[in-house]
């Protein structure tokens, strides 16, 4: 069991409930905030000069050198449907693991890391599930705000993995 996670089963009333805490990245894309498990995050860059790679889907911003290391950036207000944005000083890549694969993907900013309860944790509202956001895991409730906790692995369906395969292989 990793340090970030901590999950035990109790029995109550007959049902077995999550218990003990996560903990979350938090970033932000346009006025909503957003969080992801940190084990899942590699590292946090400043944005830098990303390299096109010509017909790829426009999310897919291109590729970048991370350490002899080429990988694929992710747009992700692009990928969720959001207007683009000028780069901030506040912009950010996250390099995250992904499906077994290291990509990086822009976001508006970070916030935080945070420590959350499983309690603090509710499920994603079935209208919203409904919509086929199967990457929408949850919604952490936190003392003045909702955070969006998204399943990082979910996020890039099978054809969007193809694309970025395909940009990675390219010269």
């Amino acid at each position: 069991m990793s340090n970030a996670t901590q999950e035990v089963s109790v029995e109550k009333g007959g049902r077995a409930e999550r218990t003990g805490t996560m903990q979350l990245v938090s970033f932000r894309l346009g006025q909503e905030e957003y969080g992801m498990e940190i084990t899942k995050v590699q590292e946090i860059i400043l944005m830098g000069e990303i390299t096109r790679v010509p017909q790829t889907p426009d999310y897919i911003k291109g590729l970048i050198n991370l350490r002899s290391t080429v990988i694929p950036i992710v747009d992700l207000r692009l990928r969720f449907g959001l207007l683009q944005q000028e780069v901030t000083d506040e912009t950010r890549i996250m390099v995250v693991n992904v499906v077994g694969k290291t990509i990086g993907i822009i976001v508006d900013a970070v916030s935080e890391v945070l420590r959350v309860s499983q309690e603090q944790v509710a499920p994603p509202p079935p209208t919203v599930a409904g919509l086929g956001r199967e990457y929408l895991t949850g919604l952490v409730r936190l003392e003045h705000r909702l955070l969006i906790l998204l399943d990082i692995d979910k996020i890039l369906g099978e054809e969007e993995t193809v694309a970025l395969e395909a940009a990675s292989a390219r010269p």
